[in-house]
């Protein structure tokens, strides 16, 4: 159990009424994500309060009424569930550090350089990030922030998303062992083995992992396998 004066606020207004409990953060955090919990574990008193930083006590008659019920755990868990959570500096940072890193990777994968149609190194992408000055919001997801820190990247860095069509064939010796390995790097759009024994597929993937999937091949076929790109869109 966090101490009341390591834990931060968790309020819910409704009904015109205030309701705040004193939490751990991350487990807090992790309760309002679906992990198994237990509230105890949460809480850094086993109480409701009007406001906390004052002392006040929420009237169990208004939680009764509200909640429908006036035991200060099943509340809890409500407020936690819909209201809003006060972060931590620390986990605040670790957030954006989290986002940041999936944001370099979606656009590694996915993005390459118009004129090469080869990927960005994470490094060049990392200092493209800081000459670019990218702020990463910790509230927005990592999907809404790609596209416009793209656009910051474009005048300092070439880039572009491709998706392409690849098509393999691979050696009835290696067809086997390589099958996991094909599946990895994107959709599989047709696929057959043929009398002969060699796997031909044709498969859907970002554009960035172009050289990945050819080095990859190549060290599990060693060398017997063709690939040849179908389309780039």
């Amino acid at each position: 159990m966090v101490s009341v004066d390591e834990a931060v606020i968790a309020r819910l207004k409704t009904h015109g009424q205030n309701f705040e409990i004193l939490v751990d953060c991350n487990n807090a955090i992790s309760l309002r994500e679906g992990k198994n919990i237990d509230i105890k574990d949460v809480l850094a008193a086993q109480k409701v309060f009007a406001d906390a930083k004052k002392g006040l006590e929420a009237s169990e008659g208004a939680m009764q009424q509200i909640f429908e019920s006036s035991d200060a755990e099943d509340v809890a868990k409500k407020i936690i569930e819909k209201g809003e959570i006060q972060l931590t500096a620390e986990y605040r940072n670790n957030l954006k550090e989290t986002k940041r890193k999936k944001i370099l990777d979606i656009i590694h994968k996915n993005g390459v350089d118009p004129k090469t149609h080869l990927p960005h190194p994470i490094i060049r992408l990392e200092n493209a990030f800081e000459e670019a000055k990218v702020h990463i919001d910790e509230f927005i997801s990592v999907d809404k922030q790609v596209q416009a820190i793209l656009d910051k990247l474009k005048p300092i860095l070439p880039i572009k998303f491709e998706v392409k069509e690849i098509e393999v064939k691979i050696s009835p010796e290696y067809a086997g062992k390589s099958y996991a390995a094909v599946k990895s790097f994107g959709t599989i759009l047709k696929e057959s083995w043929q009398d002969s024994g060699y796997y031909v597929a044709v498969l859907e993937m970002p554009g960035g992992l172009e050289q990945e999937f050819y080095d990859k091949l190549n060290d599990v076929c060693h060398g017997e396998v063709e690939v040849k790109v179908l389309k780039t869109k």
